[in-house]
This record gives structure tokens, C-alpha cells and sequence, in this order.
């Protein structure tokens, strides 16, 4: 099993990058699974089902399934090491966000103003631009000369599925 990680900040196309590269894997016969770090909070159950009436009630873990899903869930938050396992089935797990994590990365920068990131993470294999920012040679030299990895643009998924398969 292969674990990528997708970092940027906040807006800067994760998900949707993630969402367009799923697709590609599955073409190569890449079985994918996501994880997703939101450090902001979430709701996934809601008023009036029964897990939601459960948990409510007091319960600090659920699960339900039901043929071709099953959700878990748990009053805590677990990190990272302890949600992989739950993935050892699959190819490949795609994970956003954890940036602190020692696993190979791509780090989506939006601009210029995100290129400190590239000081804050380790292990990064890619480093996928906005279009907009091959306007700025200048910032893409820098970004070459700090980092002998491969740089491409987000819509450029070829090219990124092609470097995640080569992890």
C-alpha cells in the first residue's frame, strides 16, 4: 500500500485535486481510499437519524452498515497512524492534510504567498502550482532551485497520477 500525502493550505484545491485524481488511479487499477484531516471540526450524522439519536443519547462510538457501506464513528480524534490500518486492503491512501507527517507528499501552492510551506513539511515528491503562477518564472526558478522534485500545474492530472504512481 502506498501513502501520499496532499498538503496546501486552506483553499488551495486538495479536494479537488484529490476528487480528480480518483478517477485516474481507478482507470490503473488503483483501489484508493482518502483520509481527510479537518482540523475545523465536522458533522457527518444528522437530526433525526437513528445514529444521530444514539449519539445524542450519549453513546461515544457508532456504527452502522448496511450492504456496500459501512460508516464508524467515534467521540475522539484519532491520528493518522491509527486510521491506516483501517486501509491496508487498498492501493493507495491519499491523505489531506497532516502536514507534519513523514509521508511522501505533494504540496499544492495557490501563489507566491504559499511558498513558505515548503519550509514547513518534509518528504515532498511534487510540488503542483496554480496555471496563474507560470507567470511568475522568477518563483518557479526559486521553487526549482530549493527543490530538485518535479513541478506541474493542478489541472495537469496525466502528470500527477502518472507521479503518484511512480511513489
Amino acid at each position: 500500500m502506498k501513502i501520499v500525502q496532499l498538503c496546501g493550505y486552506k483553499n488551495s484545491g486538495k479536494t479537488t485535486l484529490i476528487t480528480a485524481l480518483i478517477p485516474q488511479l481507478k482507470q490503473h487499477g488503483i483501489r484508493t481510499a482518502v483520509i481527510k484531516h479537518d482540523a475545523h471540526g465536522f458533522d457527518m450524522d444528522h437530526e433525526g437519524t437513528d445514529t444521530y439519536k444514539f449519539r445524542e443519547a450519549g453513546a461515544e462510538g457508532i456504527a452502522i452498515a448496511s450492504p456496500g457501506r459501512t460508516a464508524v464513528m467515534r467521540e475522539t480524534e484519532l491520528g493518522l497512524e491509527s486510521l491506516i490500518p483501517l486501509y491496508m486492503d487498498f492501493d493507495m491512501v491519499l491523505v489531506e492534510g497532516y502536514k507534519k507527517m513523514a509521508y511522501p507528499k505533494l504540496v499544492l501552492l495557490r501563489g507566491l504567498e504559499d511558498m513558505m510551506l515548503l519550509d514547513q513539511v518534509e518528504e515532498i515528491r511534487g510540488i503542483v502550482v496554480r496555471p496563474e503562477m507560470l507567470k511568475e518564472p522568477s518563483a518557479l526558478h526559486e521553487i526549482q532551485q530549493r527543490l530538485a522534485v518535479p513541478l506541474v500545474t493542478w489541472n495537469d492530472i496525466e502528470e500527477i497520477t502518472s507521479m503518484l504512481l511512480s511513489i
